[in-house]
């Protein structure tokens, strides 16, 4: 499986006349090469090229960490005074016997560290970014990936349920998401959750990305939940909202409307496989509905390795979604000091429509 995305990536360069590809550690590495190292202050590098195994370059106490690459590559490690690091990039690059004079980068990953070492190795690089080969090559998912989203969608949904009950007035926002990654991890979630719980109460839940606090649960607040587990590398990443005790009618007025803008995006038909489209499908409901200004955000990201990543379901973003793509698709509404909803399910596009891939229940659910 490594080798053939590898030998994909490969191919890309042709295409894209460039010479060779730089990958830092991180999720793209893992992807292409089933190592994973994490981003540190000591740089870890894959250098792709034509005709040759790929290069890494990676601190030498990590060999047998890098020994476990799924195919063949060309080590080049480097001690831990950072005097011999740069002599580690010069004869990754000497390796490739000077065919590198452009080299791809992913933008959003590679940093100025890595950066800063290749140029010291060599006068003659110029970098490009690469975003295009990345995204193509990893937003379209195989049967096996899939089924990773599925069971990280699975450990999520059952953490939640395990969760719930804990909610009530006087608890904090701060309680609850202990709580929960308790439960993701009871549940079978690797460690690295793929971002920290949110959960927002009362006003706060009008802050889409708002941070759990000391904030403890009223009577007639909305609780915004937006949690996700790892399994295999791959993550999920769902968001419902519940009320505690009675809320007010125009509380739940925009629940309705988020739950119809949410079944509206969904049901989206295969001829209109466009990011654009099935942004502007839930976005319209949300308009109609007099509640346009407060859906502040797109209307969804992909998922994979990454809780962020390709395709953006997004207002002038043409993208056509292929079979295989996996990503969210969460409107929201937000009313500044009184609170907001969110509902945000998981999808997979295949040939007949869009499947969820998760099943919670989207009704208003008082606590």
């Amino acid at each position: 499986m490594y080798k053939k995305r590898i030998e994909k990536l490969i191919q890309q360069l042709e295409n894209d006349q460039i010479d060779l590809i730089a990958i830092n550690a991180g999720q793209s590495l893992a992807y292409f090469t089933g190592l994973h190292f994490h981003e540190s202050e000591r740089p870890a590098v894959l250098l792709v090229g034509k005709g040759k195994s790929p290069a890494f370059i990676f601190p030498e106490f990590e060999h047998e960490k890098a020994d476990n690459a799924a195919f063949e590559i060309a080590p080049f490690s480097y001690s831990e005074n950072p005097s011999t690091w740069g002599d580690a990039f010069e004869k990754a690059l000497r390796y490739f016997k000077g065919h590198h004079s452009m080299i791809g980068v992913e933008p959003t990953a590679m940093r100025f560290l890595e950066i800063n070492l290749l140029q010291l190795a060599s006068d003659k690089i110029r970098f490009a970014s690469a975003a295009h080969i990345f995204s193509n090559l990893r937003m379209v998912k195989d049967d096996e990936e899939i089924n990773s989203i599925r069971q990280a969608i699975q450990i999520a949904q059952t953490a939640l349920l395990n969760t719930i009950p804990l909610i009530k007035t006087g608890i904090t926002e701060q309680e609850i998401a202990n709580e929960l990654v308790i439960n993701l991890l009871r549940n079978g979630s690797e460690p690295e959750l793929p971002f920290a719980p949110i959960i927002a109460s009362g006003p706060n839940s009008a802050n889409p990305h708002a941070v759990p606090g000391s904030r403890k649960l009223r009577e007639g607040d909305l609780v915004l939940i937006d949690w996700g587990a790892r399994k295999d590398g791959y993550i999920s990443d769902i968001t419902r909202t519940f009320a505690l005790g009675r809320v007010d009618d125009e509380l739940k007025e925009i629940y309705k409307t988020v739950k119809g803008a949410n079944e509206t995006a969904r049901r989206i038909l295969p001829s209109n496989y466009i990011s654009e489209k099935i942004d502007f499908a839930a976005r319209d409901v949300i308009q109609k509905a007099g509640y346009g200004v407060f859906f502040t955000h797109r209307t969804g990201h992909g998922i994979g390795l990454e809780a962020h990543e390709e395709p953006y379901i997004a207002a002038e973003n043409s993208t056509r979604i292929m079979p295989g793509m996996t990503f969210t698709i969460e409107p929201g509404i937000y009313l500044p000091g009184r609170g907001g909803v969110r509902i945000e399910d998981n999808i997979v596009a295949s040939d007949d429509g869009l499947i969820t891939l998760t099943s919670l229940d989207r009704e208003l659910r008082i606590l």
